[in-house]
């Protein structure tokens, strides 16, 4: 079975949008660059302190990291 990632999708795509990496975003959110890793790949999912941040940040919803929402 294989599980959608669509919220390390999202992230990494905002990411890549935004023209920044893992590094920098973890030091914009005082996180660490693991974290980000993590989520991107699927292997942890985000608190929601953590995705608030997120949300914030990309000037998104969360129901749009979350893939609830595709705009």
């Amino acid at each position: 079975m294989v599980m959608e990632n669509v919220f390390g999708e999202r992230l990494k795509e905002l990411r890549q949008e935004k023209g920044i990496g893992q590094v920098e975003l973890s030091e914009c959110l005082n996180m660490s660059k693991g974290i980000i890793s993590l989520w991107e790949n699927g292997l942890r999912e985000p608190t929601m302190s953590s995705l608030i941040a997120l949300a914030d940040y990309f000037d998104v919803s969360i129901d749009y990291l979350a893939g609830r929402k595709d705009d």
